[in-house]
């Protein structure tokens, strides 16, 4: 379990990027953090939360879910891109 608001592990520390080393890759029914580049030591672990919302993904819903990784690609919110 990651999800901090309900007794997650050690995980819910990682933080969301736009631009991330990490990905959350469900296998089995578990979920699994593994890297995706090269990881320098003392770097922070992150990976990109793409919370989707069971509703359009409106200007004001975006808001209410900022991002401020400071990516150069940053797409000023943790929601997923949806089409």
């Amino acid at each position: 379990m990651i999800d901090a608001s309900v007794d997650g592990n050690a995980a819910r520390f990682i933080n969301h990027s736009c631009d991330p080393n990490c990905d959350a890759v469900v296998e089995d029914g578990s979920i699994w953090i593994e890297t995706i580049r090269g990881v320098a030591p003392g770097e922070e672990l992150a990976y990109d939360y793409a919370f989707v919302l069971p509703e359009r993904h409106t200007p004001a819903a975006k808001r209410r879910y900022p991002c401020r990784c400071g990516a150069a690609n940053c797409r000023g919110t943790i929601l997923a891109r949806k089409r």
